[in-house]
C-alpha cells in the first residue's frame, strides 16, 4: 500500500468523498467502514441518491465519509441532480477516495471520472476494491493499472466484502486530514435523519426483491413517522412511487404479497437502527415519469 500525507501527532479531522462509477461497491465500502448500514446496496447501478455521512472516530482522527451517487452520463433531471452532488462533494472535501472495481478492467466511466478529478485541487486516493476475487499477482497488476490512470496521492487494495485492507486505508486517509478537533460526538455513526434511512431501507428491499422487473424508477417517501402513545412502537407510513401502472403491479404483487415482503424485510433492518419495534404501513403509487420531474425530486429531498 502506498502511503502519503503528513504523519503529525496532532488530532486530525476532516471530510472524505467517495466517488466512482456506478456499482463499484462504494456503499458496501462505506457500510463496512462504519461498522453498520448507513447506505443501501444493490446490484443495480445508481442506487445511492443521498450524500450519506458515515463518521469513524479513531484515537488519532475523526474521518467523516460522504458517499455519492455513481458518476454517469445524465439522461434526465434526476441524473443531472445526482451528478451535481458528486461534483459538489469533490470540491468540498479534504480528500477524495476514487473507488475502482478490481475485478474488472478500467473502463470509459473510470477515465471520465479521472478527467473530472483533474478539475479540483483535492488530493485523491485510489482504492482498488474486490481484491478478494483476485490472486496476489492480479492484485499487484490492478494496483499498477490504477497508478497509471491518475496521479493518485496514494493507492490501496481492499475488500469491502471481507474487510481486508480497511484499517490501512483509514490510516492513509487520516494522514491527509487537517489538524483539528472532532466535528461529531464520539459515538455518532451517521448524521442521516432517521426518516431518510427508513426510506432508503424500503427502497433497497424493493430493488432487491423485484430485481430486473422494475428499473430504477423506484422512490420512497416517508409520510409519517411517530411513536405510538399507548405502546412501545413506532408507526411509519410510507409510499413507494413508480412511474408506470405495470411497475405498481409488480411492487404490489399477487394479493399484495410483494409489498408485504418488502415491508417485512425493511422492518427487520429498521428496528435495530431505531431501537424499537416498528409498525410499517406501505402503499404503492404511480407518479408518471417522476425521474424527469425536478419538482417531485425536490420532494424526495435528494440533497
Amino acid at each position: 500500500m502506498d502511503l502519503g500525507g503528513d504523519s503529525g501527532t496532532q488530532y486530525r479531522s476532516g471530510f472524505i468523498g467517495l466517488v466512482g462509477r456506478p456499482n463499484v461497491g462504494k456503499s458496501t465500502l462505506l457500510n463496512r467502514l462504519a461498522g453498520r448500514k448507513v447506505a443501501i446496496t444493490s446490484e443495480k447501478p445508481q442506487t445511492t441518491r443521498n450524500r450519506i455521512r458515515a463518521v469513524i472516530t479513531r484515537p488519532d482522527a475523526q474521518l467523516v465519509f460522504v458517499d455519492t451517487p455513481g458518476f454517469h452520463k445524465p439522461r434526465d433531471a434526476l441524473g443531472d441532480r445526482l451528478n451535481s452532488l458528486v461534483l459538489g462533494t469533490m470540491r468540498d472535501v479534504d480528500v477524495v477516495v476514487f473507488v475502482l472495481d478490481g475485478a474488472q478492467t478500467i473502463g470509459k466511466g473510470d477515465i471520465f471520472i479521472a478527467g473530472e478529478l483533474e478539475k479540483v485541487p483535492t488530493p485523491v486516493v485510489g482504492v482498488v476494491n474486490k481484491i478478494d476475487l483476485l490472486d496476489s499477482g492480479r492484485i499487484n497488476s490492478q494496483l499498477e493499472v490504477a497508478r497509471h490512470l491518475y496521479r493518485f496521492a496514494g493507492v490501496a487494495g481492499v475488500s469491502s466484502k471481507l474487510g481486508a485492507g480497511l484499517e490501512e486505508l483509514e490510516s492513509m486517509l487520516a494522514s491527509f486530514l487537517p489538524e483539528g478537533p472532532r466535528y461529531f460526538p464520539e459515538d455518532m455513526v451517521t448524521d442521516q435523519p432517521e426518516r431518510v434511512l427508513v426510506a432508503e431501507l424500503i427502497r433497497e428491499k424493493a430493488l432487491e426483491l423485484t430485481r430486473d422487473e422494475v428499473p430504477h424508477s423506484v422512490a420512497v417517501l416517508v409520510e409519517e413517522m411517530k411513536p405510538r402513545e399507548d405502546a412501545d412502537l413506532i408507526d411509519i407510513e410510507a409510499v413507494i412511487y413508480v412511474e408506470r401502472e405495470s411497475q405498481k403491479g409488480i411492487i404490489v404483487g399477487k394479493n399484495g404479497r410483494m409489498i408485504k415482503e418488502i415491508g417485512s424485510r425493511a422492518r427487520a433492518e429498521m428496528e435495530p437502527i431505531l431501537g424499537n419495534k416498528v409498525f410499517l404501513s406501505l402503499r404503492a403509487k404511480v407518479e408518471k415519469d417522476w425521474s424527469k420531474n425536478p419538482g417531485f425530486i425536490k420532494r424526495l429531498d435528494y440533497q
